[in-house]
């Protein structure tokens, strides 16, 4: 049988290292889905249960191996439900490619069925490059360039290819004006600094006595690195949340996260720095970081369209992380004053004891903080953890102590809700052997994620290590919208929109072949952990949390303070239970006496 044009669109992917690919079929994609199936064990195919969790599943695996994430649709509204997971991936910087059918060529133009001009509708997720391919001699070049550039450019790419045109056979571009003649292979180039920029972020550096690093995703494999550099400098370190694992959260100079979700050793050390070092991160919030004039600024990051744009920095170094910073030591003077980072490790030590504290005050029925501090202990070595959006990420960023050889991620840029699970199923099949823990909150579960544990019904006898764990927050609440309602807004939580159905998570898991927990005390917690984490299948955690427990930052603004007690004044349903939980976690200062 002569090869079809979907025969070489997934033979080309094989050249370029391609070995999984997530997708949904349709009759858009049946010449492509006919040579997948002839190309045998050459690929993974992971049937997801909706587009949109393909494209989650292609932006996490190239988080979680650094390659490129293949995602697969079909035409019409299977390629529009890509677009969700793809702005995720382009958001935080991944090199994904999608790949989506259309309808006959003939027929494009005529307003026929399922027929959406893709390419306009691609044209921003996927701007670096977005190719349709209208002959079998131009299919060749279309994958070399859409995997090169995702690759080369961490961004985004799509493939569209009309039904009639898979089938047809593959011809090789002909030699002559008009034709081109691509080829496979891309290597990640050494981008380091020119020497003179080098000295000058040295000179600024050196000058600091109380330095502040912010490390983001890009520095996830300069661990080694950023420590040598901060021992170098003396420097105390905040993690943006894409940052978490970077560095081990016993090292008594690390901070932990920043920002919305963060800790008060990040804010306070961003407050009183007087240097500033930004390594990889696109950490959005600038009233978190130095007041402008406060601190001088070095950045470091591969993208030069994210430099200074958080923070005003004095030098701006285009470069890899790990080559940069392996540049940057021997300029690096070491610091003799030690009084900067004991000052850190003070605050950490008060922050530790409180969030001990705030975890093991009481709840109706249960904290939702105990959950993750009873599992931080309890966490495998070579674990990987995801979270959704919503409250449960803030106890995922500040109660989960990171340790070396850990991994971590979740929906950064985007924040989108509904992705903690495809994520930690992209995590699964990739790393098969490594135990995998997803918190998702009751909202992001009912939303998407309870039909994805279908997906993991579906293929986990597959996977060496059956450990995969699902948390889930059921408080019967949209909380961190309800959240944001009161604080922000000043604003009683409007139930019409809040207000969620119970649903017994762990009883569906159970009717699906999968094991099922539930918690609705404190004390069932840690044997829970313990049971779930030894389950020779995977396990959903439910746990009836109490909505009222406040997920907001423990630094408060004034303004933030009015427009809490603005709230109570308008009269919240949750009143009662909002004050005592308030008091007892963020705002005893605030509302004395309450």
């Amino acid at each position: 049988m002569a090869q079809t044009v979907g025969d070489f669109v997934w033979a080309r992917l094989a050249q370029w290292g391609v070995k999984r690919i997530f997708g949904y079929p349709g009759d858009g994609i049946n010449g492509l889905l006919g040579a997948l199936d002839r190309a045998g064990d050459t690929f993974d195919f992971v049937q997801v249960r909706h587009e949109e969790m393909a494209a989650f599943m292609a932006s996490a695996h190239a988080k979680f191996t650094g390659e490129l994430g293949v995602c697969l649709a079909t035409s019409g509204p299977g390629a529009a439900h890509l677009l969700t997971g793809l702005y995720d991936a382009r958001m935080d910087h991944m090199p994904v490619l999608a790949i989506a059918g259309q309808q006959a060529r003939t027929a494009i133009g005529a307003h026929y069925q399922q027929e959406l001009d893709l390419p306009s509708m691609f044209k921003d997720v996927a701007g670096s490059f977005t190719g349709m391919a209208s002959a079998p001699a131009q299919v060749r070049h279309l994958v070399d360039r859409a995997v090169r550039i995702a690759l080369g450019e961490r961004r985004v790419t799509a493939l569209i290819f009309p039904n009639d045109l898979q089938e047809l056979p593959m011809e090789e571009p002909p030699r002559k004006h008009g034709a081109v003649f691509s080829g496979v292979g891309w290597s990640p180039p050494d981008v380091i600094p020119k020497q003179p920029d080098l000295h000058r972020a040295a000179q600024v550096l050196n000058a600091g006595k109380k330095v502040a690093l912010l490390v983001g995703a890009g520095a996830k494999n300069a661990a080694d690195e950023i420590i040598a550099l901060a021992d170098r400098l003396g420097a105390g370190a905040a993690k943006a949340l894409l940052g978490k694992q970077v560095l081990p959260d016993d090292l008594p100079w690390v901070t932990g996260s920043i920002g919305l979700l963060g800790t008060k050793p990040s804010y306070d050390m961003m407050m009183e720095c007087d240097t500033f070092l930004m390594l990889g991160s696109g950490f959005p919030y600038s009233e978190f970081l130095p007041k402008e004039g406060q601190a001088r600024g070095v950045q470091v990051d591969i993208d030069p369209g994210m430099l200074s744009i958080r923070y005003p920095m004095e030098v701006n170094l285009t470069g890899d992380v790990r080559s940069t910073v392996s540049a940057l030591l021997p300029l690096l003077e070491q610091k003799a004053d030690g009084t900067w980072r004991e000052t850190i490790a003070g605050w950490n030590e008060d922050w530790n004891r409180t969030l001990v504290e705030r975890a093991e005050a009481q709840a109706n029925p249960v904290n939702p903080q105990k959950i993750f501090t009873e599992l931080s202990k309890r966490l495998p070595g070579d674990v990987i953890l995801t979270s959704d959006s919503g409250s449960c990420a803030n106890w995922y960023a500040r109660d989960i102590k990171i340790r070396r050889g850990m991994m971590a991620s979740l929906s950064g840029g985007l924040a989108s809700m509904g992705a903690a699970v495809p994520y930690a199923i992209a995590a699964k099949f990739a790393h098969p052997g490594r135990p995998v823990i997803a918190s998702v909150g009751d909202g992001a579960m009912q939303m998407n994620n309870m039909a994805e544990l279908i997906t993991v019904a579906k293929y986990w006898q597959n996977w060496a290590d059956p450990r995969f764990i699902v948390v889930v927050l059921n408080n019967q609440d949209l909380n961190q919208v309800t959240w944001e309602q009161r604080v922000m807004e000043g604003n009683p939580k409007f139930e019409a929109t809040q207000d969620l159905p119970d649903v017994a998570y762990h009883r569906f898991a159970e009717m699906i072949g999968l094991s099922g927990i539930f918690v609705d005390t404190p004390d069932r917690l840690g044997p829970a952990w313990d049971e779930a984490l030894a389950a020779r299948r995977p396990v959903v955690l439910e746990v009836k949390t109490d909505p009222d427990v406040p997920p907001l930052p423990p630094h408060i603004s004034i303004d933030q303070a009015r427009a809490f007690t603005s709230m109570l004044v308008k009269g919240d349903p949750n009143e009662s239970s909002v004050i005592r939980n308030t008091a007892r976690q963020v705002l005893g200062h605030v509302l004395p006496g309450q």
